[in-house]
């Protein structure tokens, strides 16, 4: 009889995501189960009840899929289960809160295509502002792009201080360096903008970041909007845009949907890999973006 394939779903939250179930199913597990309010001191726990109730070899088909709504924690628990194994008790696992770790990869890997395509260039030095930086998908996107020596901003609807807070861990948890900077205003976004190669719009849906106006008559290279919900994160930014002329400037739009069909292959994707490998594997926003590269086009 073939052995099952197992996935354990772990949330901090009071539901696990049913877009992260259906993935799961959808990718080729047998069994999908969700845990929901899941505290970091449980997680050892939880892990050594999975690896020890099947037999070593059973390793590589038993999963932990780790959920939430926080990098940070999600990456804490992903450490904590790793040091939970016991080898040759072990398990795969996989990070994705909110879906970020793959949505950022999705979205950095589409502007590198674009920046590589319209303009041969890629991510390094290249000047990359992020709105919407105080979310997890604007968290990850930084990190990511600060990683392969892009010049990153984070930009705060509320003022600098908290993106600036957020630009110091990044510094202290990731050893690359984000600024911060004010973008409450019209005329603090526009100079955010102007001194941009690249804007990224990750602020929660429904809700326009930057206007046709700001972006107007500026060297922008690529806008990517992650918003799929009316009104665009950025005006005039189609949804299905992928990589086409964006009005007023110079550069190329990209839009929630070729982000999120990226996004959709990475998340399956990682997920096969999972239920595919022959050893056990560990996946982070690290792994996503490796495989959304691959996939983007």
């Amino acid at each position: 009889m073939a052995r099952k394939n197992i996935l354990h779903m772990l949330t901090p939250l009071k539901q696990m995501s049913p877009f992260d179930v259906n993935m799961a199913l959808d990718a080729g597990f047998d069994a999908v189960v969700p845990y929901v309010g899941v505290e970091a001191s449980e997680i050892t726990g939880l892990v050594q009840d999975a690896i020890f109730s099947r037999p070593p070899d059973a390793g590589p088909s038993t999963g932990v899929f780790l959920a939430g709504k926080d990098a940070l924690l999600a990456l804490d628990m992903l450490e904590t289960a790793k040091k939970a194994m016991v080898p040759p008790f072990q398990l795969s696992v996989f990070a994705d809160p909110a879906g970020s770790f793959t949505t950022a990869a999705a979205m950095v890997a589409k502007v590198e295509k674009a920046l590589q395509k319209h303009f041969q260039r890629g991510l390094k030095d290249t000047r990359v502002a992020v709105f919407g930086g105080t979310g997890v998908v604007g968290f990850c996107t930084a990190v990511i792009a600060a990683r392969e020596g892009a010049a990153v901003t984070l930009a705060g609807h509320d003022g600098k201080e908290r993106v600036a807070r957020i630009a110091v861990g990044i510094e202290q948890r990731f050893k690359v360096k984000v600024a911060a900077a004010d973008g409450s205003g019209d005329a603090e976004k526009r100079g955010i903008v102007e001194a941009s190669d690249v804007v990224l719009a990750c602020a929660k849906a429904g809700v326009q970041v930057l206007s046709a106006k700001q972006l107007a008559g500026s060297g922008l290279l690529v806008a990517a909007d992650v918003n799929a919900v009316p009104p665009a994160g950025i005006e005039g930014l189609a949804v299905n845009a992928d990589a086409t002329p964006l009005d007023a400037t110079k550069g190329v739009g990209i839009g929630a949907l070729a982000i999120g069909n990226v996004k959709y292959k990475v998340q399956a994707g990682l997920f096969r890999k999972m239920i595919e490998s022959e050893k056990t594997v560990t996946f982070d926003f690290q792994d996503a973006f490796s495989l959304a590269r691959e996939i983007a086009k």
